[in-house]
Order: structure tokens, then C-alpha cells, then sequence
């Protein structure tokens, strides 16, 4: 009987031990902001674009007439950089799959909506980063329109033109991950940002 209890004692030591390692490793996966591509404004593309100026007339007059109808969508792809350290050194290497990634999308301290990931993104435990997409579609006039047509354009060209800046955006997720023991999912939302890995 005493061998009984030893022993369970002793499995239960052992699970322990893992289950710690295993919120280790996922406490140290970071995720920052890597930058936006494809950026449309109202179906127009702002990569080659850094102010109202470099539009031409047309679209200059498709962009005021939509403000004017009270409507300017834009279609973008934010790129998350998630980088798992679990290689080996110090701690046991461990690939780590995010099956969960409920988001929040801030922009000029403003929150305008809110998804999560289609399918898991596997991060290798290699020390190196990976990137995966997240597709986003909005409307900047429904949540900017008190700024005016011209701060509105600035905005979107800030955002995805030729010299995007990314310190007006903070994406709040909360993470969950696929373990050996079952998913885990981060107890409070982290906020990405552009600087920094966190």
C-alpha cells in the first residue's frame, strides 16, 4: 500500500513538473506587429501613395464624393510576428500551435473590430519567428468621420501608404494554445505592437 502511495506520489510529482515546463515554454511565445500589405482605400491602392497629393483627380473625386456618402472601406493584411525561443537552450524544445486567436483591433487609441484566426498557426520552437495574416476590411469614415475627409485620408495613407506607421495600431489578443495536456488559453489579452516582441 505504502509502494501504491509512493508511487502516485511520484507520478504526480513528474506530471507536475511537465505541466510547469509546458506554461513556461508557452509564457515565453512573444508576438509583435510586422508590418501591412495590400492596402486598399475605397478599392484604391496606397503603396505608392504618402499624401492627398499623389492621388490623381479621379480618384481624388471618388474618395471625396464616398466620404460624402458617408462610406470609406479599407481592405488590409496585418502581419503578426510570433516568435517561440523554446529551442533547447535551458528549456526543453517545444513547437507550439496557437488554435485560438481572438483579437481587437485599436487604431488611434480608437477600437474598431474585433476576429479571430481561420485555422492554427504552428510556431516552430527553433528560436527563429513566424509570420501569418490576419485579413482585415473596415470602414475608417464610421469610426473617423468627426475628423474630416482630409485627416480620414491621412490616416489610411499613415497606415498603408509608402511609409506606413504602425505606432497607431494595437492589436489586443488573447491567445490560446494546444498543449500535450489540452489548450491553454493566456488568462488576460496582450497587446501587439510594432517596437517590440511581447
Amino acid at each position: 500500500m505504502r509502494v501504491k502511495i509512493l508511487l502516485l506520489i511520484l507520478i504526480f510529482s513528474l506530471s507536475s513538473c511537465s505541466v510547469i515546463k509546458q506554461m513556461t515554454n508557452i509564457s515565453r511565445l512573444k508576438f509583435k506587429l510586422n508590418g501591412v500589405s495590400n492596402f486598399t482605400l475605397s478599392g484604391i491602392n496606397l503603396s505608392n501613395k504618402s499624401s492627398l497629393r499623389d492621388f490623381g483627380p479621379f480618384d481624388s473625386a471618388q474618395l471625396f464624393n464616398n466620404f460624402t456618402k458617408g462610406s470609406l472601406p479599407v481592405s488590409f493584411v496585418l502581419n503578426i510576428e510570433a516568435y517561440n525561443p523554446n529551442d533547447g537552450g535551458g528549456y526543453p524544445r517545444q513547437d507550439l500551435d496557437i488554435v485560438d486567436f481572438k483579437w481587437r483591433l485599436i487604431i488611434d487609441d480608437v477600437e474598431t473590430l474585433s476576429g479571430n484566426i481561420a485555422k492554427p498557426i504552428s510556431v516552430p520552437g527553433t528560436g527563429e519567428t513566424t509570420i501569418f495574416p490576419i485579413t482585415v476590411e473596415l470602414d475608417l469614415y464610421k469610426f473617423f468621420k468627426e475628423r474630416g475627409f482630409e485627416n480620414v485620408i491621412n490616416l489610411a495613407l499613415a497606415l498603408g501608404g509608402k511609409n506606413p506607421n504602425l505606432s497607431r495600431v494595437v492589436l489586443k489578443a488573447q491567445p490560446t494554445i494546444q498543449t500535450p495536456f489540452g489548450k491553454i488559453q493566456y488568462p488576460n489579452e496582450i497587446d501587439i505592437i510594432d517596437k517590440e516582441f511581447r
